[in-house]
């Protein structure tokens, strides 16, 4: 028999080999070969011819495979967003070649509910469109338009895929799509053990799942005849990853739904600019449940006020919930000295690291390097070391001190640290077995709890004044859905602690500010401009100057982008490598790609489409 050759991309690493086999294979077929002594997992590219080198043999050729369009999705991932295509190809979860197929009968249910004539109209504009946006105030019902349409696609004999942006939605999430669709449905995300992932896609390719809803790595998994992708929240800069490949799960649905040719809903209370000005769009206002709201606005500086402690003791008298939010549950708790007014920071990283009171220790939260709480500061010596600002640990013990008979609960990073502890805390504040809830932005999600009728909302104006041309779009998002927890279904009260009040009563309506951000924006940010970041790091100072330098030399020449900025990263040094950056602004997605393919040097790491430019 003769010896066939192929080019194959190791899934996940930035590796290309030639082997060969006696077996005719496919582009997209997954093979097992073997490097060194360690066995390895790619997929055929192409035939190539003989090398002029020895080729070991290809060792197994698995059942499983990516269809022709995956590959083609891949190719666009390793090109737009700068990573290996074996990188690119390491996202998906392969199909499988043969199936058994499980006899499956899909007699969904009627729905509980019925539509509102607006809520009929939104789902017709939504069918009429390969991709669209559903712009629905908090509340409005746009889970109850997703759902309808998922029927219509499941009864269909189609699946489909139900992003969302954090795990923290998944439970409450999942209790009401297994109501409607039992076992057809699966939740997928990285907290679920390797047993039930293993059962998942089983059922998978049984076809017994019809409906996979998650974070972003739900957008990669193999759904037979895929008819529909729904994008919730999908103004979330959680969609965006912070790893290679540095890709928006929001925008590669959108390339799906061109690929696939099937239809690509975004849905957002406070959706993105880009997404609100490219795309068609149903407006739906008001709220489902006709709960309403009053807004106290409290002059205070990010403190647990009179106002705000007057409104929580009424709020527990009358057997209600509140959430109190915070930016960030750990930039607001550093070591300051009052005597050299230097703060504590990272050996490894140029940030003031963050007070934990309950680990007894400072930690980075860009390193996770800990030290106990030094008793002098480590430049000057004096022991005059005080705390600035506050996190989610300190006011839960001020309301505890305040309130010994409420209930309070975190509701942060630091201890949603499994899916259980998530679920958990999840059902006892739906039970009521809790009282207050405080926490970061995991709080903002689209959670739905019927009882919460105090929102406060601390610190805002620390995401209001970050030196990004996002800071007020964050900012008044961040406002917009946490005010959304409140007054679902009664009368419900929200609590603001700003020095900028003109500023946020002037967009209750999201509307009104995105029409506002558009005009700032024109010529100068997306969506009208793209960005791209390029990072370059090393433990040398120098060689990651002169990388920058270099690759900055090579982009002059370039006519069509522009160079905006360089230089020394905000945070200089991370993890004891020092970074640069140089930032970059378009009209053409393409031009940026070209200019940068042309000009990368060794260290130059690529960030299109940016969700943090500091």
């Amino acid at each position: 028999m003769q010896k066939k050759y192929y080019e194959i991309a190791i899934a996940s690493k930035p590796l290309k080999f030639t082997y060969y086999s006696y077996k005719d294979l496919k582009e997209g077929d997954l093979v097992e070969i073997k490097i060194k002594s360690k066995i390895y997992k790619g997929y055929i590219l192409k035939k190539t011819t003989k090398p002029d080198f020895e080729c070991k043999e290809i060792e197994n050729i698995t059942d499983f495979y990516l269809p022709n369009d995956y590959i083609e999705i891949a190719k666009f991932i390793s090109t737009y967003y700068f990573c290996s295509i074996g990188e690119a190809l390491g996202l998906f979860v392969p199909f499988k070649k043969i199936k058994k197929i499980k006899e499956n009968s899909f007699n969904l249910q009627p729905s509980t509910f019925n539509l509102s004539i607006k809520q009929e109209e939104a789902l017709n504009f939504l069918k009429l469109h390969q991709t669209s946006l559903l712009f629905g105030d908090t509340g409005s019902g746009k889970t109850e338009i997703y759902i309808e349409y998922f029927k219509e696609i499941i009864n269909s004999g189609k699946s489909a895929i139900f992003l969302m942006p954090e795990i923290s939605l998944t439970p409450q999430m999942e209790e009401r799509l297994k109501k409607h669709f039992k076992n057809s449905v699966a939740i997928w995300h990285s907290k679920i053990s390797k047993n039930k992932k293993e059962k998942i896609l089983e059922d998978i390719y049984s076809g017994k799942i019809k409906l996979i809803a998650g974070p972003r790595s739900a957008l990669f998994l193999p759904m037979e005849n895929l008819g529909l992708i729904i994008v919730d929240e999908e103004h979330d800069d959680s969609y965006k990853a912070h790893n290679r490949p540095r890709y928006n799960a929001k925008d590669l649905a959108v390339y799906f739904g061109k690929k696939l040719n099937i239809n690509v809903v975004l849905g957002s209370a406070t959706p993105s600019l880009s997404s609100y000005k490219n795309y068609p769009r149903f407006r739906l206002k008001g709220s489902f449940y006709k709960g309403k709201k009053d807004f106290i606005w409290d002059n205070s500086t990010f403190t647990l006020s009179p106002i705000v402690l007057e409104n929580i003791e009424k709020t527990l008298k009358a057997k209600k919930q509140a959430i109190i939010f915070l930016p960030t549950r750990g930039n607001f708790k550093y070591l300051i000295c009052q005597d050299c007014g230097e703060s504590v920071k990272c050996p490894f990283c140029d940030v003031g690291m963050s007070l934990h009171f309950d680990k007894n220790a400072l930690v980075c939260h860009y390193c996770n390097f800990a030290q106990r709480i030094p008793k002098e500061c480590p430049k000057c010596h004096s022991p005059n070391l005080q705390t600035c600002r506050i996190g989610t640990t300190e006011i839960k013990e001020e309301l505890e001190k305040i309130f010994p008979e409420a209930k309070i609960e975190k509701f942060d990073k630091d201890v949603i640290t499994t899916q259980k502890k998530l679920e958990k805390i999840l059902k006892e504040f739906s039970q009521k077995k809790i009282d207050i809830l405080v926490g970061t932005q995991m709080l903002s999600k689209g959670h739905d709890y019927p009882d919460v009728s105090l929102s406060v909302i601390l610190g805002i104006d620390y995401i209001l004044n970050m030196a990004d041309f996002r800071a007020r779009e964050r900012a008044v998002n961040l406002f917009i859905q946490i005010a959304g927890r409140s007054g679902r279904k009664e009368e419900g009260k929200v609590i603001i602690q700003t020095k900028n009040r003109d500023f946020f009563e002037k967009y209750l309506d999201f509307e009104d500010f995105i029409k506002d951000e558009l005009k700032f924006r024109e010529d100068f940010y997306p969506p009208f401009k793209r960005l791209a970041l390029i990072n370059f790091s090393h433990k040398n100072r120098e060689f990651a100057k002169e990388n920058m330098q270099n690759m900055l030399n090579s982009l002059k020449k370039f006519k069509d982008i522009e160079i905006v900025g360089f230089g020394e990263a905000p945070i200089e040094k991370i993890a004891n490598r020092f970074r640069f950056n140089i930032l970059l602004r378009s009209s053409s997605a393409k031009a940026l790609i070209v200019a940068i393919n042309v000009s990368k040097t060794s260290l130059a790491e690529v960030d299109m489409d940016p969700v943090n430019i500091i």
